[in-house]
């Protein structure tokens, strides 16, 4: 895994010299690069495969050359797989012949992990299974499923998944876990790794475990009793380390998803357990997710939506922990920047652009009765009795299509900026996380990171109950000029979340390649110690999704 295995002794500029690589490779094109495939290899992939599941003409291999991120790599072959088995035989070739491979879902990844200058991995259609356990309480999901559908299946017994990424009507279950994303509603306790029941997983060597099968585990327990054992050890040697420990328990009470899932090595001391959790968020670096039990969340029975208007982000930020007292769904934050993107959007609410400073927050509260919710109104109405300047946009409503309304609003805010774009950039959105009590001077500091570094265009909002924001900012990378630019302003970020305000990196888009190089600057040296050494344990030849 290159921009792992390269931080022990990195500064930030050593950070800031590899993020400018990073965005000189985004517009080079690397059909070119590296050798050609094993021919051994292409044997065994022709042999396991029929050609209407191989590609390797350039019209295709170009069209699966993006996600939804800025970089761009041109695999050599795209396979589709149809089952497990093939998956199976599929890993053991790429070990077999060293081979890189990398899996992607709907590619709607944002920070480039669903792209790869090798193999790239698509599933069929054959991996879309649904099994509803106990009534809802659970659901099985096999990773072509897309977030949405799981939820429709599981809306007549009141019941939703835990994570509600922005792009679930169209990413998809193997992407979720494997990215351990979260959304608007999620929060940090709703994620794929704290509703994680069961697993099945396929290892780089073609092991294959399932979690709820006790012959399944008692197999992989003998067959692979050295790297359980290691696993193991490696979680005791971190439990024992005092610093590391309470850096990663300051990491993790922030949505965070900057490198492994180094909690599981605190959370859990059985190393199946510990290697399940790992999986969550590895990126597709540690294995494949073959299905996924999820423990269900209960869909409120009656909600409202409201969008109100503080005067800037102190005091709006002010009522954010009095709003998580309260217990609502969300609360949706939009800079003064962000309102003016989507004025079309909010003159309904709004005739006049609101101020540059001020900030909005879009709430949702939902309830088990209408009573309850009357009585959660009433609540946050009066913690913003004392807010001086607080104007309700929109009170607080249970009409679907106000709901709708608002919440279209805040969606819109991401391709309002792309719609402004200059021809040639690119949009480019990045999202952390800071403790709550620091996330309005923080605000403030990113807002004047923008200033600094010429983004003027720059926009930031986010899910303030979990001190979540994302920015979203337009780059070009034509000119030696530009690509410094973004180096020195990525470099800036880096510093101010990790140094000043104690932040994460990553909150909940996945490490992907952007922040990779930061992995030292976020973790030091004890902790990417430690994830050097899970990748090198669970994945020792390097083939899953390098880089």
């Amino acid at each position: 895994m290159r921009e792992i295995s390269g931080h022990e002794n990195s500064g930030k500029d050593s950070s800031a010299n590899e993020s400018s690589a990073n965005a000189t490779s985004a517009n080079a094109t690397s059909a070119n690069e590296g050798s050609a495939l094993n021919p051994a290899f292409l044997q065994g992939v022709a042999a396991l495969l029929p050609s209407s599941r191989r590609f390797t003409d350039l019209t295709r291999r170009l069209a699966f050359s993006t996600d939804a991120s800025f970089y761009h790599k041109v695999p050599k072959l795209v396979v589709e797989i149809a089952s497990a088995d093939e998956m199976r035989e599929l890993l053991q070739l790429a070990q077999h012949y060293q081979v890189s491979l990398t899996f992607r879902a709907a590619g709607t990844s944002l920070s480039g992990q669903a792209i790869s200058d090798s193999v790239l991995v698509l599933l069929t259609r054959d991996w879309q299974g649904i099994t509803i356990l106990e009534q809802g309480a659970r659901v099985r999901l096999q990773p072509g499923v897309i977030g949405a559908e799981a939820n429709r299946k599981l809306a007549p017994f009141e019941r939703k998944i835990g994570p509600d990424p922005a792009s679930i009507n169209t990413c998809k279950i193997g992407g979720i876990a494997a990215n351990n994303a979260s959304g608007m509603c999620c929060g940090v306790r709703h994620n794929s790794y704290h509703t994680l029941q069961e697993l099945t997983f396929i290892l780089a060597d073609g092991t294959l475990v399932d979690t709820s099968d006790a012959d399944s585990v008692a197999a992989f327990r003998q067959s692979h009793a050295q790297l359980l054992g290691e696993l193991k050890q490696l979680g005791e040697q971190v439990r024992g380390d005092a610093d590391l420990k309470a850096k990663i328990a300051h990491q993790y009470r922030l949505k965070n998803t900057m490198g492994y899932g180094l909690n599981a090595l605190l959370d859990y001391q059985d190393p199946v357990a510990m290697l399940s959790h790992l999986l969550i968020g590895s990126e597709g670096t540690l294995g494949f997710i073959a299905d996924i039990t999820y423990q269900t969340v209960a869909v409120p029975k009656a909600s409202a939506t409201g969008l109100y208007l503080f005067a800037d982000s102190h005091a709006a930020c002010a009522v954010i922990s009095k709003l998580k007292a309260i217990g609502v769904e969300a609360v949706e934050f939009m800079d003064g920047r962000s309102l003016a993107s989507v004025r079309d959007l909010l003159q309904a609410y709004a005739p006049t652009t609101p101020d540059a400073d001020a900030v909005a927050l879009l709430i949702e509260l939902g309830r088990d009765t209408v009573g309850q919710l009357e009585q959660g109104i009433a609540e946050i109405e009066q913690c913003f009795a004392g807010v001086d300047g607080v104007q309700p946009l929109s009170a607080f409503s249970s009409d679907p299509a106000t709901a709708a309304a608002l919440w279209q609003i805040r969606k819109g805010l991401f391709p309002a900026v792309g719609a402004v774009r200059a021809s040639g950039t690119t949009v480019i959105i990045e999202d952390v996380a800071f403790p709550l009590d620091q996330l309005p001077d923080a605000v403030t500091a990113l807002q004047q990171l923008f200033v600094e570094h010429g983004y003027h265009e720059a926009i930031i909002f986010g899910h303030a109950l979990d001190g979540n924001v994302h920015f979203v900012f337009t780059q070009g990378f034509e000119t030696v000029a530009e690509t410094t630019r973004y180096a020195s302003f990525m470099a800036a970020v880096a510093t101010l979340v990790t140094e000043r305000f104690a932040g994460t990196l990553k909150a909940e888009h996945g490490t992907g390649r952007n922040m990779a190089p930061y992995l030292y600057a976020q973790w030091g040296g004890a902790g990417l110690a430690v994830m050097q050494k899970l990748k090198q344990l669970i994945d020792p030849v390097g083939i899953l999704n390098p880089g």
